[in-house]
C-alpha cells in the first residue's frame, strides 16, 4: 500500500465530512475523552492545535485550562526534524508557521519536558484498531514517541478507523483511540 496515496485518500475522506457533523463528532469525541480516568488523572496534556476538518482541539484545551491542567502544544524544529512541547495558557501565545500550523511562540511560552507529559494526544489521518496510525508524513510524532513513556490517546472520526495501516519498524501504537462512537482499547498501559 502506497502511504502517500493512502494519505491523499484519507485527507479527501476527512474534507468531505459536512461541517455540522464535523462539529457534532468533535464534541462527542471530546466528551468521551473528558469521561476517561486517563484524562482525569493527567496533570499535563500534550495536544496539537487542529486545522481545517481535523477534530477540534481548542475546546479540549479550554476544558483542560478550566480543570487547571497544564496544556502543552508542539513546536516543530524542521532543521533538526524534532518536536518539543511548550505550555500555553491562552491562544494569543500561538503563531501561524509553515503549512498554516499554529505553534507556541517560544519567547513567551515555557518548555515542558517529555517526562512531565502525562497524556499525549496523538494526531493522525487514519488508525487501525490495534492503535497504529497513518500520520501526516513528517515523522515528528514517530521520533517523539520513541522516547515517550506516558499514556497516548488518538482522536478519530469513525471514517478514520480502517482495517489495516501499513506499519514500519519504527511505528508505535497508541494506547487508546477515541471516536465519535466509542473508545477503542489498543495497547493499554
Amino acid at each position: 500500500m502506497n502511504k502517500e496515496l493512502f494519505r491523499k485518500e484519507m485527507k479527501d475522506v476527512i474534507q468531505k465530512i459536512p461541517t455540522e457533523l464535523h462539529v457534532q463528532w468533535s464534541t462527542q469525541i471530546a466528551n468521551h475523552l473528558f469521561n476517561l480516568k486517563e484524562w482525569h488523572e493527567a496533570k499535563t496534556v500534550g495536544i496539537t492545535i487542529s486545522r481545517e476538518k481535523e477534530i477540534l482541539t481548542k475546546p479540549i484545551i479550554e476544558e483542560g485550562w478550566k480543570e487547571k491542567k497544564q496544556m502543552a502544544v508542539p513546536k516543530c524544529h524542521p532543521k533538526i526534524k524534532k518536536m518539543t512541547f511548550r505550555e500555553i495558557t491562552n491562544f494569543e501565545q500561538l503563531e501561524v508557521v509553515y503549512y498554516g500550523l499554529e505553534e507556541p511562540i517560544e519567547s513567551i511560552t515555557n518548555p515542558i519536558m517529555q517526562e512531565n507529559i502525562d497524556l499525549l494526544i496523538i494526531p493522525g489521518l487514519a488508525f487501525d484498531e490495534n492503535g497504529y496510525r497513518l500520520g501526516f508524513g513528517g515523522g515528528y510524532y514517530d521520533r517523539y514517541l520513541a522516547g515517550y513513556n506516558g499514556m497516548t490517546i488518538a482522536l478519530a472520526f469513525k471514517p478514520q478507523i480502517v482495517q489495516k495501516i501499513p506499519i514500519e519498524q519504527h511505528d508505535l501504537p497508541v494506547n487508546l483511540i477515541i471516536t465519535n462512537e466509542k473508545v477503542i482499547q489498543c495497547n493499554v498501559k
